[in-house]
């Protein structure tokens, strides 16, 4: 790229500057699921699956967790990723809620 003059490179450099300063917060993931959110409570997510009280949630059984379930978008060996039970949030891999359904 080349610059006419002085002015237009200093607008370019500081425009520049500005988008790697913030670019961190574009691609930072999403603020995790608490459990005490009131929203959170009746779908009974847990951010680990083995703390989920089997006779509150009968539905649930041993080995189930968000990484295995068909909502859950996050990659294999992500620590959490989206679902969209919980929009604008993400869950732990570790995790489990009331909607999980075993992905095929």
């Amino acid at each position: 790229m080349i610059f006419k003059n002085r002015r237009t490179f200093i607008i370019h450099a500081a425009s520049l500057c500005a988008t790697l300063a913030t670019a961190d917060r574009a691609f930072a993931s999403a603020p995790l699921v608490d459990e005490n959110d009131p929203a959170v409570k009746p779908l009974g997510y847990r951010a680990k699956a083995s703390t989920v009280d089997s006779a509150q949630f009968p539905k649930f059984h041993a080995g189930e967790h968000c990484a295995n379930c068909r909502f859950y978008t996050g990659g294999a060996h992500d620590a959490a990723g989206a679902c969209p039970m919980f929009p604008g949030k993400s869950v732990s891999a570790d995790g489990w809620c009331n909607v999980y359904a075993l992905r095929a």
